[in-house]
């Protein structure tokens, strides 16, 4: 049996990782910080199956302890600070955990057991400004949010791990990917959890940023297969994964409320408050490395992901009607 540690196990990634691995016989730990507020919802159908451990990409001590203890045969870094308008306000604070604490992790794994292999959540935000259309593996980077400097400094750190010591160390530069698991402040749940919300009559209205905002948007219970065949190749590499269709903020509220019966111009109000500083331009995968190396598709359709996110939204926020 093969042990893996995820960080950020109790995340959206994190959660649909562990399902996967455990469905391939894995015995998976998973690393949360200490925190009176950490809640396990997204993982509460498999608490009893996984090990839940304390650690902190802050603290080196603890990641060598738990990589000494468990001597995990895979590592899948998927902890960071991910809500990119907070890294604008904790911009030192989203340094230390997504970029620095990295580095902790890979000097973890060097010091403890080189053999273990290493996956990294590196993000399509490093793009930002984005220097070709589509973008690939090897597109430059021109990141455009704290977040997306701090992914870029983690990818690199990284490369110069696997190059520097030969750990199997890899990145996968993952595009936007969603979820009914998704958290209430991304705007993608936004716009299901609202609009569940308006279509049971708690809400009339929905306050959005920028409407013309482009993503290359995917489901998450796809993006974590591609994590783990990166890990079970021959030689480490790293590879881009996304659907390779980008839709506007606009065509995703018009979907999401169409399924609910609604027109989104009748609800959705556009507020500058919630623009970004910098926008990044059209973010667009190249799979085609995924596709031909790993074999790796994306199953689930962009309409059918805002009709599985409605759907879950629409159940949720019926509980607190009735």
């Amino acid at each position: 049996m093969r042990t893996a540690l995820i960080t950020g196990i109790a995340g959206q990634d994190g959660s649909y990782l562990a399902d996967f691995l455990l469905g391939k016989g894995y015995n998976v730990v998973g690393m949360v910080r200490r925190s009176s507020t950490v809640t396990f919802e997204r993982i509460r159908h498999i608490q009893d199956e996984i090990n839940i451990v304390q650690g902190d990409l802050h603290d080196q001590s603890s990641l060598v302890e738990i990589i000494e203890e468990f001597r995990p045969d895979e590592v899948y870094n998927l902890a960071a600070q991910s809500f990119i308008p907070l890294s604008w306000k904790q911009p030192v604070f989203t340094g230390e955990v997504t970029a620095m604490g990295v580095t902790r992790l890979l000097e973890a794994i060097r010091l403890v057991n080189p053999a273990t292999r290493f996956f990294q959540a590196s993000s399509s935000e490093m793009f930002g400004k984005v220097r070709a259309v589509p973008q690939n593996e090897s597109t430059p980077f021109y990141p455009r949010s704290p977040y997306g400097v701090a992914k870029a400094y983690a990818h690199w750190v990284t490369i110069n791990y696997r190059e520097s010591y030969s750990l199997f160390a890899v990145s996968g530069i993952l595009f936007n990917h969603e979820s009914p698991r998704r958290g209430l402040d991304f705007v993608t749940r936004k716009i299901t959890n609202g609009g569940a919300r308006i279509k049971l009559g708690l809400a009339d209205e929905l306050r959005l940023g920028n409407l013309e905002s482009q993503r290359d948007w995917g489901f998450a219970g796809d993006y974590v297969e591609a994590m783990w065949l990166m890990l079970q190749s021959d030689q480490p590499e790293d590879f881009v994964i996304g659907t390779g269709r980008t839709h506007s903020v606009r065509q995703f509220c018009e979907a999401a409320f169409s399924t609910l019966g609604l027109d989104y111009q009748d609800y959705v109000v556009q507020d500058e408050r919630f623009y970004r500083p910098v926008e990044t331009e059209l973010l667009l995968s190249d799979p085609s490395k995924a596709k031909e190396i790993l074999g790796w598709e994306p199953k689930v359709s962009f309409e059918k992901l805002i009709r599985m996110m409605v759907e879950s939204d629409l159940s949720l926020v019926s509980k607190e009607v009735t």
